[in-house]
């Protein structure tokens, strides 16, 4: 029996056991059999709980909770598996839903380590829930781990909170041992640099040019531009210094990015019909507008201006990994970035013109991400998960490069994975949309 992977499959529910506990079966090609109970921190909160062998997930039945008209009901089914110290164990687990919430807030897993004696040691476990759905449409949650120094066991839990009327129905966990990610290392760039006195939106974008061509040569990844780059230091207007997109800069820019086999993310102004944006673009490795992401919080200024706002925040796949944009104003606000992390960003890259380096700072530290700012009056930098600057851009070195692994954990004191956890501990929607009559 291989006690160092766990599937979960269960079948037939065994007997009752004190603390609304129960024990399951369960098989596999890897494990014989092995236990799945159920547990609640108090009996006065817990759920209602059954093992569904109608819902099942690739023909075996399901671990169901169910609110049962408790809104502070808190539940989970557990397991126990053996680890072995300083391997790597992948964690997966499929879930459907009916009549929850909040699908990140209210479902989740935990893994807790234990030593030899069943203590609690190092930092316990948030697997990620990913936002798209299988092609049989359940949700699904997945995560690698290193395990830590003296861990023996790993205390698997699916919980179940804080919903009244909704249902969960559990299937298809598993917990194996597996190889060592490789790192995922991509070299992000940002440019500081602030054109005065041009004649043309041309003659901005062969200035930023020169400095790609830089950033190319340290073999970045990706190169950050800041916001309307082509109406800097012109005499014209967000209305004259419209363009189409694509149009003549993205077709510039994808010159310089094939060249070259790089992104560039970079701000300009974006003419559609009778509608002008504040847009910032993606231009990927081969040339191509890979995307585009329009301003959505604008200031009074621009607003007076003739500018349009945006009305989404998409992220966008690269061959490195998923990023987001954010434009200027947009970093005043929580939500942007937090949407972005929602959806996956793991980077976000933030054309800005100017503002307070604080906030920018704080988006990337409640969202546990790196940010990258390109700006005219602000720090020009590379911003780690804790806010701190990695390298910044200045006047006088105007390229900065910067090698992120997106494979690397951060583990904070007393926290653990905190990128794993807000998303679990985040307030309520109807907390923070309730408004004062």
């Amino acid at each position: 029996m291989d006690t160092c992977s766990l599937k979960v499959n269960p079948f037939i529910l065994l007997s009752f056991v004190s603390m609304f506990c129960i024990s399951i079966s369960i098989s596999s090609q890897e494990i014989v059999a092995s236990e799945w109970k159920f547990e609640s921190q108090r009996k006065e909160i817990a759920p209602e709980w059954r093992v569904d062998s109608n819902i099942t997930y690739k023909g075996q039945p399901t671990l169901v909770i169910m609110g049962a008209g408790k809104d502070y009901a808190n539940g989970h089914w557990y397991s126990t598996t053996n680890v072995e110290p300083g391997e790597y164990f992948q964690f997966e687990s499929n879930f459907i839903t009916s009549d929850v919430e909040e699908l990140n807030r209210n479902i989740l897993a935990r893994i807790i380590w234990l030593d030899a004696s069943g203590k609690n040691i190092g930092y316990p476990e948030y697997p990620v829930t990913f936002p798209k759905r299988t092609n049989e449409g359940w949700n699904y949650m997945k995560q690698l781990y290193h395990v830590p120094d003296g861990a023996k066991k790993a205390k698997i839990e699916l919980v179940y909170r804080w919903d009244a009327d909704g249902v969960v129905h559990f299937g298809g966990t598993s917990f194996h041992k597996t190889t060592a990610p490789k790192p995922r290392v991509v070299r992000v760039a940002t440019i500081h640099h602030r054109p005065r006195n041009s004649k043309s939106s041309e003659e901005n974008v062969v200035e930023f040019s020169k400095l790609i061509v830089k950033a190319a040569d340290q073999k970045a990844d990706i190169v950050c531009l800041p916001e309307e780059l082509t109406l800097v230091g012109t005499n014209l207007n967000y209305i004259s210094a419209s363009e189409p997109v694509p149009g003549p800069t993205t077709k510039f820019l994808g010159t310089i990015a094939k060249k070259y086999h790089l992104y560039i993310v970079g701000g300009i102004l974006e003419k559609n019909g009778d509608t002008v944006f504040n847009t910032a673009v993606l231009i990927d490795r081969n040339g191509n507008l890979a995307g585009k992401y329009r301003k959505v919080s604008l200031p009074q200024e621009e607003i007076d201006g003739g500018i349009t706002p945006g009305n989404s925040f998409p992220v966008f796949e690269t061959d490195f990994g998923t990023i987001g944009l954010m434009i200027c104003w947009d970093v005043t606000f929580p939500e942007p970035a937090r949407s972005l992390a929602q959806k996956g960003a793991e980077i976000i890259f933030l054309p800005i013109w100017g503002g307070d380096v604080n906030l920018a700072k704080a988006r990337a530290i409640e969202n546990q991400l790196y940010l990258v700012s390109s700006t005219y009056d602000m720090i020009t930098a590379v911003f780690d998960q804790e806010g701190k600057v990695m390298k910044e851009a200045t006047k006088d070195d105007p390229v900065v490069v910067v090698e992120i692994d997106l494979n690397k954990q951060k583990l904070l004191p007393w926290i653990g994975d905190l990128k794993s956890r807000i998303f679990r501990e985040v307030p309520p929607q109807k907390a923070t949309h309730d408004r004062a009559e």
